[in-house]
Parts: C-alpha cells; sequence; structure tokens
C-alpha cells in the first residue's frame, strides 16, 4: 500500500479529532466552495462538488453551513475568493511530496509550506519537478457492515471500480477520475455506506521507508497536513504497517 494511503488512513482515524479542533469543516468549507464556483452550485453536474458535500455531511457538517459554502462559491454571498494551488517538494531522503491548498493568500501559503518542509528536513520543489510520479485517482472508503468483499467487488467493478481493498474497518475503492461519481452511486444504489468519497494523487511506484526516515516523512506529513489551507498531502514512500502504527499512536 504506497503512502498516500497508509496516510489517508491514519487521518480518516483522526479526523474526529479534527472536526472538534474545527480544522476538518474549514477546510471542507473551502473544498465546497470552490467547486460550486468552478462548476456550479448543481451537485448533480458537479461531481467535486457533491464529493464534497458528501464528506462534509460524512463529518456532521450542519446543512445551512453547506449551503452557504455553496452560496459563496456561485456568487450568491459574498465571501473570500479562494485559489487552488499544488506546490511541490522532496521530503527526508528525496522522497516525492506533493501538496495541495486552498488559499486566499498565494504569497502567505508558500512561505507557510516552504518553511514547514525546511523545518521538517525537506524542500520545496519547481513546478513539474515531482508531478510526474503521481496519478490523480478516485477514492471511496466504505463501511464492511453488511457487505463481504466479493459483493463489495461484484457492484464496483461493473460500474467501473479498477480495485477494491480491505481496511481495518471497511473496504477502499479505487475508480478512474471520470467514473468516481457513477461508482459511488452504484454503492449507494445497493445500500452501501460511504465513509469518504475524494479524488487523490496516488504515487506510481513507492520507495520503503523504515526507522528515523519513517520518523521524520510522517512528522513532515502531519505538519503540511495541519496547516489550514492545505487540503492534501500525497508522498511516494511506503512504510510497513507495523511501524506506521507504532508511529503514528
Amino acid at each position: 500500500m504506497s503512502g498516500h494511503s497508509k496516510w489517508s488512513s491514519i487521518k480518516h482515524r483522526k479526523a474526529a479529532v479534527d472536526a472538534k479542533r474545527g480544522k476538518l469543516f474549514t477546510k471542507l468549507i473551502k473544498e465546497i466552495t470552490v467547486a460550486a464556483r468552478m462548476g456550479g452550485g448543481d451537485p448533480n453536474g458537479n461531481p467535486r462538488l457533491r464529493s464534497a458535500i458528501i464528506a462534509a455531511r460524512i463529518a456532521s457538517m450542519p446543512n445551512d453551513t453547506i449551503d452557504r459554502a455553496v452560496k459563496r462559491g456561485t456568487g450568491d454571498l459574498e465571501g473570500v475568493e479562494y485559489v487552488d494551488v499544488t506546490y511541490e517538494g522532496y521530503g527526508p531522503g528525496g522522497r516525492a511530496v506533493m501538496v495541495e491548498v486552498l488559499t486566499d493568500n498565494r504569497n502567505r501559503t508558500v512561505a507557510d509550506v516552504r518553511n514547514v518542509f525546511s523545518k521538517n528536513h525537506g524542500h520545496m520543489g519547481e513546478t513539474g519537478s515531482v508531478a510526474w510520479m503521481f496519478d490523480r485517482i478516485g477514492l471511496i472508503r466504505t463501511k464492511s457492515a453488511g457487505v463481504t468483499e466479493e459483493r463489495l467487488l461484484e457492484i464496483a467493478a461493473d460500474a467501473g471500480a479498477t480495485d477494491i481493498r480491505a481496511e481495518e474497518a471497511g473496504f477502499v475503492v479505487t475508480t478512474g477520475v471520470d467514473v468516481l461519481e457513477p461508482v459511488r452511486a452504484a454503492l449507494e444504489k445497493a445500500g452501501i455506506a460511504t465513509d469518504a468519497v475524494e479524488l487523490v494523487l496516488m504515487p506510481k511506484t513507492t520507495v520503503h521507508l523504515t526507522g528515523g526516515d519513517a520518523a521524520k516523512a510522517l512528522r513532515l506529513l502531519e505538519a503540511l497536513e495541519d496547516h489550514d489551507d492545505v487540503q492534501r498531502v500525497s508522498a511516494n514512500f511506503d512504510i510497513d504497517d507495523e511501524e506506521l502504527s507504532r508511529l503514528s499512536a
């Protein structure tokens, strides 16, 4: 399993803590606002917005908060205008890192992200320096209750999914970007609950990390994720499950 998907699993378990701090809601509101601005306020015709709203509802965000975020995106309500920016860099040992942000101040955010890299044994790279090492894919996290892996595979594969993977509390379904919504809709129609629906960057290949390098890499990812403007972080390293659990405890 790649560094991104393992880190994604850790973030999922930490979601309740993030929600209490208000960070999760802040990030979700930004994503909803930008998705509505770029693709319109109708989630039925805007897959990115629909995915963002689903994620917000899974996080128990109130409907009126979601509605206001959509209206700020469409211009029906006044609000801050965010821009979608991706930064590239290198972590401990030269491992590739992609940082996706939504910001209302590029100069502030790029300075902050550069500072996080430098404080955590990494550095930022030029545009295009590591992006070629990643593919954009769809990721759906489902609950295991009431569905077998065989049944899930049948439904998801028929809708166009490319992979199914079992995890501690459920399954992770991988899709192409263009079929994320059809696969999600097929799971919903079959009564399969989803915990997360998102577009992510997945490394094409990974490098195995252990010991001090693994600990430093996780500290970098966690520091980047903790920034209010950062939406997602992806990296091309791999860490054994046992060591990952110990380091992220």
